[in-house]
Parts: structure tokens; sequence; C-alpha cells
């Protein structure tokens, strides 16, 4: 007869370890659970990841962190969404945000209308009928109203934060609720004879430490996933070519933004994150099209403020891990994949496999149905993911360098092309199970990128044009009259949540 699972170690510090041994000592509460979590202060984490989505703000309740402590204590600004520029030589920038475009009607999307409105020649532009797009054109922040009085007001918001500070608030949260922590060295993992399960891990000083479970936290090595039970990974970097990273921190210049900022260049592109104490930068390229001291006098000129710390480099290898649950390891984080971080997914990936672990979490049997279903879901997850991001690159229509040129003739996955093609033919946005990025944010790249469906959706006849415009121009009216209310984003972080130094 199985038996509840009573010890789990996690392997690994940094956000994804913390981020879990938080959740796993809230899920513990009233259950006889152990939480260990081994680290070395002498091993470096990645610690660049500043920028996230909306779900953050979801677990940061969940888990029990007040959001003002959290935003003082992570030096975190607000984020409305994220600006692209110069992905496109057909428009200066376009803002993904974080909210939906204008109201459905009749129960057909709000892009329907405006896409007929463009086949009678009448132009309209996306972005005015978003209210957080528009906020952040005029540099301001509100925080959403619980009940909006209009679907209009309904948006979400995300943090920029201080990741290794965010680790340590986490640290304090979790060892505080009961999360046993070791500070030291993995000499050796130890796994069963008969079962290749992992038994223990062994320290330097020659201490053993026993689990049922074990969570992979390592980064890029993957300890135990990787090195101790031989997964395998599924590399994606035949349409990923962004293969190494600079990242720096530099003086803040200017007010922070509630936004960040993606721009791209010749061979990659650059990050711009502020925080309330400084910017975070940093430059993803691709080694086979750059050389890496060209990639650092790119990043070195493009930065504003002095630079506050020594360039940090990073190479990678874009792709999953073929299992995220392999027999009793788990992997959270960077050991379980890579994808870059154009969209801020790594946080909220961390995120989603910690929710997928709770919802299917074991006993002694680990029963081999609930396995292949997390790793199912995890790896749908990331395939859409991943389809997002090439979106990026292949409908960019820069030809100033053989990097961009061979992203827009390469072949891409056909979940992918199926996916555009339906957009041109009539507008259609297709959303499968487990998809990050909601039908608007597909709208807004495809929008961005001046990709224009062939026909519009004849159910949109059923408004005249002129009724169509009236309302659009009341909506219009109505967005720019609540952003005009708001605050600015610097004053609103100096009023409610300014870090204490």
């Amino acid at each position: 007869m199985a038996t509840p699972i009573k010890q789990v170690v996690i392997v690994g510090g940094g956000t994804a370890g913390w981020m879990s041994a938080a959740s796993l000592i809230k899920y513990a509460q009233g259950k006889n659970l152990n939480i260990t979590l081994i680290e070395s202060t002498d091993i470096g984490t990645v610690g660049v990841g500043e920028a996230t989505i909306p779900s953050i703000v979801q677990f940061n309740h969940q888990i029990g962190l007040d959001e003002l402590n959290f935003i003082k204590a992570t030096q975190a600004t607000f984020k409305l969404g994220i600006q692209f520029e110069q992905w496109t030589t057909h428009k200066d920038a376009f803002f993904h945000p974080f909210s939906d475009y204008g109201l459905a009607v009749n129960n057909i999307p709000f892009h329907h209308y405006l896409n007929k409105l463009r086949h009678a020649n009448i132009e309209t532009e996306l972005s005015d009928y978003s209210f957080s797009t528009v906020l952040a054109q005029e540099n301001r922040f509100a925080q959403p109203h619980a009940n909006p009085n209009t679907p209009l007001a309904d948006y979400s918001y995300a943090y920029h934060f201080d990741a290794g500070l965010y680790a340590n608030l986490l640290k304090q949260h979790a060892t505080s609720q009961g999360v046993h922590h070791i500070d030291a060295k993995i000499e050796q993992v130890n796994c069963s004879t008969v079962t290749g399960f992992i038994e223990s891990v062994t320290l330097t000083d020659g201490s053993q430490i026993k689990a049922d479970l074990f969570v992979d936290c390592t980064g890029f090595k993957g300890i135990l996933i990787e090195e101790t039970l031989n997964t395998g990974y599924e590399d994606w970097s035949e349409w990923l070519l962004c293969d190494k990273a600079i990242a720096v921190q530099s003086q803040l210049v200017d007010s922070p933004a509630p936004y960040t900022r993606a721009i791209a260049h010749a061979n990659g592109w650059q990050w711009r994150i502020p925080l309330q104490h400084r910017m975070g930068n940093g430059y993803i390229y691709a080694s086979q099209f750059e050389q890496d001291d060209v990639a650092m006098d790119n990043m070195l000129t493009n930065i504003t403020g002095d630079p506050s710390n020594q360039p940090k480099h990073f190479q990678f290898k874009p792709g999953r891990r073929k299992q995220i649950w392999n027999k009793n390891c788990f992997a959270i984080g960077l050991s379980s994949g890579f994808l870059e971080p154009i969209e801020s997914t790594s946080i909220s990936l961390i995120q989603s496999a910690i929710t997928k672990l709770l919802e299917f979490f074991p006993d002694s049997d680990f029963n081999q149905h609930d396995i292949s279903e997390v790793n199912r879901l995890h790896n749908a997850e990331l395939e859409h993911i991943r389809d997002f991001i090439i979106l990026h690159y292949k409908l960019s229509n820069r030809q100033d360098s053989e990097f961009w040129r061979y992203c827009q003739s390469m072949a891409i996955p056909e979940t992918l092309a199926h996916k555009i093609a339906l957009f041109e033919s009539r507008g259609h946005i297709v959303l499968h199970e487990k998809e990050s990025f909601e039908a608007a944010s597909w709208l807004t790249m495809y929008n961005g990128f001046g990709v224009q469906p062939k026909r519009y959706d004849p159910r949109a006849d059923a408004i005249d044009n002129e009724v169509l415009l009236q309302n659009l121009k009341q909506m219009q009216r109505s967005i720019r009259q609540a952003a005009s209310q708001a605050s600015s984003h610097q004053d609103f972080i100096f009023a409610h949540c300014k870090a204490d130094n």
C-alpha cells in the first residue's frame, strides 16, 4: 500500500529553489512532510531574470508575501508590458500589454471589427484600445480596480525586481515557515541499484541526506535530472538561434518606466529593465553571427548610465529536458530547460512547474500515469511558448543582417505555421491547451509585425461602419480620460512602496 511522502529535498537555491521551498512548505502545513533545501553559497546563481508576467502577483499572494513589503525588499517597479523597438522597419515601436483590446460585441472578438474597417480603407490604431498600453505611453501607473466599472479598465500588471533580493526574501520567508536550510556542496548523488530512484545525496563533509522526492534546481547543469538520471534534452536551436547573453547593471538615469524595453540589434536583442535603484541590462545574441568581443561592445555602447558591476556572460542551449519529472526527481527552473527571456517567461515557468508538482504530488508509489501527464502538460506549455518566441523572429522584415534574413527564411514548426496561416486567412487566433499567452498577445505580435488578414469575419457586418466608428471614438475617450487620472509611475512608487534604501 502506498504511503505518503515524508521527506523532500530541494537541491539548489536561487529563485527556482526558494520559490519551490516557499510553495512546498505552504503545502506541507498540517502534513507530516519535511522540506530541506541544500545550496552552496560558493556556487553563484544566474540571477539575471528581473522581469515577470502577471502570474507572479498571485504567486506571492498564495505563499503569504505582502505585496508592499515585497516591492520594497526587492527594489521592484511595476510592469504593464513590453515595448518592442527596432524589430520591424515599418513601425518605430509597438507595445505588448497585459490587457485585452476593446470589447467583444455579439461574442465576436474586437479585432474583427477593426479588420472590417481596414478592408473599407478606414485605418485605426489597435493600441488606442488597450488601457495598459495608454498608461505605459504616458509613463503612468494605477493598480487595477477589483471591480472595474467597465471591461475596458480590466488589465493586469507584473513587476521588475532584483532576482537576488527576491531569492533572499523567499529564503527568509521559507525558513521562517519551517524549511530546513543546509549550506553545503553535494559530493555525490546515490541511486538505488534496483529502481534507479535517487535515494540520497552525499555532502562534502561525508554526511548523507535522504529523501523520498528530490527537486532539481541546479540550473543549466541539471545535476540530478541530467547528470544523474540521463533524462535527455530536446534542442530547439534550429529555430531559436540566440545562444549567448551578457548582462550588466547600470546607474538609473531617468525615472523608471512601467514596462520592459526589448530593442532588436543586428544579431540579437537587448533588454532594459528599470528597478528603483538601478537599470538591468542584457544583450542576447547568436554566436554564429556575432563574435563575443563585438557583442560586448554592442552591450556597453547601448546602455544608459555607468555600469555598476562587471558584465556576466552566459551560454545556453534553447530547448527543454525531455522529461521534467523522471522517477523521483522533479526539475524546476533552468534544470528543466531554457527559453530566452524575450517575453519574461523564466520565472512564470518556475511557477507553473511548481503548480504541476503540487497538483500531482506523489506518494511512495510514484504513479507513472501521474508522471506522464505532468510531462505531457509541461512539454505542451513549453512548445507553445517556443512557437510564440519564434514568431518574433520569423515575422520581422529586417534585412540588415544575415541573422535576420535566416530567421525569415527558416522552416518553422507546423504548429506555428498553422497559426500564422489561419490569422492571415481570416484573422482567426488559434489557442491550444496550456497556452501561456492569450489571444491579445498573439494579436499584438501579428499587428506589430504588420500581418493583416486577407478577409474579415462577415459576422462583423451586423454593425454599420458609422455606428462602429462612433463606438470606437467613445472607447478611446474613456481610455484616455481614465489614464489621465492616474499618477506617474514614479509618483505612485514614492507614495506607496518606495524602497527604504
